[in-house]
Parts: structure tokens; sequence; C-alpha cells
């Protein structure tokens, strides 16, 4: 990593462009028994993360990065899932000599949102589907923050974890183009970063196990985060553990853990 990408103390020629983008999979699994219940399931997602709430997450994280939102086009879609894109930009009461932190630290969790967005776009996309053949059913949302300037998308993440029920996440955060100094040098990243698990806040990384793969020199950093625990209850939808049998429970928490696994590990895992 380049010494100018420690600390910012370079005089930029107009304004920054550098790109930096946040790309992350959320995936929610669940099981659902009968037919029924997993048409219930996907009935469900959609209400709970219809474009209109998904609309006001996404405002949230505008406010977190410090961004101004300028146009919104959200859609619901027939049979199922929902599209929000939200064009941003820098705010514009920020000058060129201002501080904005680009700290490794974590962003705000869903309780302590406060600031704007402005000057790239900010979209989400959800997939709820079902396994006929098993009953598992998973949620997928794929968000994208994209900025330019000094902004960074990274202090959302906290927040965006949170607002969705993320059993397993994982997110590429990539620096693109470059921007210049007073003198003509251009820089490829404007601040310091090792891993984006450094944006996570405590509480949150003793939840999950991740996976880092990074490619210092392209500026490009990947983490996989899959939670730790399991609790069987959890993942069912309108039934609980106490009314299956052992077998039903082993089962179905085998079936469970082998959907995790190879989202998480992007292969399929055979069936012992």
């Amino acid at each position: 990593m380049s010494k100018t990408a420690k600390k910012i103390k370079f005089k930029l020629q107009g304004f920054n462009n550098l790109t930096k983008t946040l790309s992350f999979n959320i995936y929610d699994i669940c099981y659902a028994r009968t037919a029924k219940q997993r048409k219930g399931y996907i009935e469900y997602i959609d209400e709970v993360y219809n474009a209109e709430r998904l609309t006001q997450i996404l405002t949230n994280v505008a406010y977190i990065i410090d961004a101004n939102i300028l146009n919104i086009a959200r859609q619901d879609y027939d049979p199922q899932g929902a599209s929000v894109t939200m064009l941003i930009c820098e705010e514009a009461s920020i000058s060129l000599d201002s501080k904005i932190s680009t700290d490794q630290e974590p962003g705000p969790l869903p309780d302590a949102v406060v600031a704007h967005l402005d000057k790239s776009h900010i979209t989400v996309h959800t997939y709820p589907e079902s396994n006929p053949h098993n009953g598992i059913s998973t949620f997928r949302a794929d968000i994208d923050v994209s900025t330019c300037g000094r902004i960074s998308p990274l202090k959302a993440l906290n927040y965006l974890i949170r607002n969705f029920d993320s059993d397993i996440v994982i997110m590429d955060y990539r620096i693109r183009g470059f921007t210049r100094d007073k003198g003509g040098r251009k820089h490829y990243i404007d601040h310091k970063i090792n891993s984006i698990q450094n944006y996570l806040a405590k509480d949150t990384k003793s939840l999950y196990q991740m996976i880092d793969v990074n490619v210092y020199q392209e500026n490009i950093f990947h983490t996989k985060m899959m939670l730790k625990q399991f609790d069987l209850d959890n993942y069912l939808f309108e039934i609980k553990a106490l009314d299956l049998s052992q077998y039903e429970r082993e089962k179905i928490e085998r079936d469970l853990r082998r959907e995790m696994m190879e989202i998480f590990y992007a292969e399929n895992i055979p069936k012992i």
C-alpha cells in the first residue's frame, strides 16, 4: 500500500475521481414444510422487503455515508421480488479541504443513523426462492453502493447487515480509477484499508465466521461471513422444533446446514 494511502495529505487537482464500490449479497435461509408454507414465506418476504421498505433502508444508507439523494426509482415485481435504484452525490456543502473520516472503524448500527447521500448510486434487488424438493427457502438481497469522491460506502456495512436477517453475507469492496493531485501525480487510493472486517462492529464480528481474500495491489477486498450459532427454531417458518420428530429435526438441520455451506463456499456438497 502506498504511503499516500495512509493519510490524505495531498491537494487534489479538482474533484476526487476515485470510484469506491461496495457490493454484497445477503442471504436468509428458512425451512418451510409444506407448499402452502413455502408460498407463505415468499409472501412474507415480499411484504417485509417491499420496494417502499427498501427505499427507506437505502435512504438511511445515504444519510450514513454523507451523501445527497438525486433521484429514486423503485419497483415491486410479480410474482415476487423488488428493486430500488438511487442516484446519489457527495454532500454539496463539503469543501475540498474539509475532513471526512476514512478511518477503518465501524459505522453506525440501525438505531444510530445520521447524515446524507450524494455522487453515484445505490441499488438493491431481492430474490426470494424456494426448493420444492426439500422445503429449503432462501431470500437473497443484492446491494451495491457506489460512490465517487471522498465519501465511503463502508460506513453503512453494520446498518445493512442488521436490517436484513443475514445468515450469510458475501462482500466485495473495490476502488477503481485514479485521481490527481495538483502536481499531476496519480493516486489510486485515498484511505488506508487492510480488510472489510475492520469496518464491522465487534458484536457483529463475534456472530460470524469469516474468510478474507484480498488483492492489495489491485485495491480489491473480499470478505465472506456465515453465522456461527445454529438454533433450528430460527430457521423454521410457521412451525416449531418441538412439533417435529427427532428424525425430522436432524434431517432438516442437515439440509439447512448443507444449504448454508453450499452458498458460503459456492459449490454443491454431496449428500451423505
